[in-house]
């Protein structure tokens, strides 16, 4: 996915990323499948009987709802887990597109700014040790400026976000902004509005978000290859349970790999 992305640019959905959903929605209703809403889940006797549960969370999470049947190496591994990072991230309403300095910003759905490779690792690495990054690496997106269905006629939408340390509460929006007006000088000019979420709000919205983690775990060390433990079936919780989020082979990014493999791993175990 990151080498599609920088060989023909990072692509956007039209009319938003919701657009994604409601596809696969009606693919699956197409097929004879069921989309619930609105109902909390807190054990797997609230599900109807089947043959295989995929169950797209954490691995705590998932154990939690497994209860006995998730095997005892499956609820250890669990419990060691590492979430990565948060984010606090920020949508915005823009009196017009960015003044990007350099015009090869202007014409890119997706931005990263950091500036040097050594001063992207620096910020990172102050997240890593628990400290807000002064100049953090921050993740840009302009949609609208290729979409003109992401904003109303004459106005734009931009969202960012950088990381910050694991479950903190840190506003990171003037770091993020002085990042932007760095390579974009008189972005706040054209702010009209902005909404900031730090890692509480969004772990708060999407329990899945541990900690603001928006990678389904830390990609560091072993857990880059064992996720979300070591062993030849990542996927595996227990009989008929499986795995198929972030928090597996190959981790964060949207690609659907993750949920791909799980259902192979589902039909070789149980529908065979």
């Amino acid at each position: 996915l990151g080498v599609a992305g920088h060989v023909d640019g990072w692509p956007l959905a039209r009319c938003g990323s919701q657009a994604i959903a409601d596809a696969l929605v009606s693919y699956l209703t197409s097929l004879g499948g069921e989309l619930k809403l609105g109902e909390k889940v807190t054990s797997v006797a609230q599900l109807p009987d089947a043959r295989v549960l995929l169950f797209d969370l954490g691995p705590r999470a998932a154990v939690e709802l497994l209860g006995t049947r998730a095997t005892p190496s499956v609820a250890r591994s669990a419990q060691r887990f590492r979430y990565g990072p948060g984010v606090c991230k920020i949508d915005y309403a823009l009196s017009a597109p960015i003044p990007w300095t350099a015009d090869d910003a202007r014409r890119a759905g997706t931005l990263h700014l950091g500036g040097s490779l050594h001063a992207i690792a620096e910020g990172e690495q102050i997240v890593t040790d628990g400290r807000a990054a002064p100049k953090p690496f921050v993740l840009v997106s302009q949609p609208s400026v290729f979409d003109p269905t992401r904003a109303p006629t004459g106005v734009h939408t931009l969202w960012a976000y950088c990381h910050v340390p694991a479950g903190s509460a840190i506003d990171a929006s003037q770091a993020i902004e002085d990042q932007i007006e760095r390579f974009a000088p008189g972005f706040r000019d054209v702010v009209l509005q902005r909404v900031v979420r730090t890692t509480t709000d969004l772990e708060a919205s999407n329990p899945n978000l541990v900690g603001g983690d928006i990678a389904g775990g830390a990609l560091d060390r072993l857990q880059l290859l064992a996720r979300p433990r070591l062993t030849l079936q990542p996927y595996r919780l227990g009989d008929g349970a499986y795995l198929c989020s972030a928090s597996t082979p190959p981790g964060a990014g949207v690609h659907g790999m993750c949920g791909h493999h799980a259902a192979n791993a589902a039909l070789g175990h149980e529908l065979r």
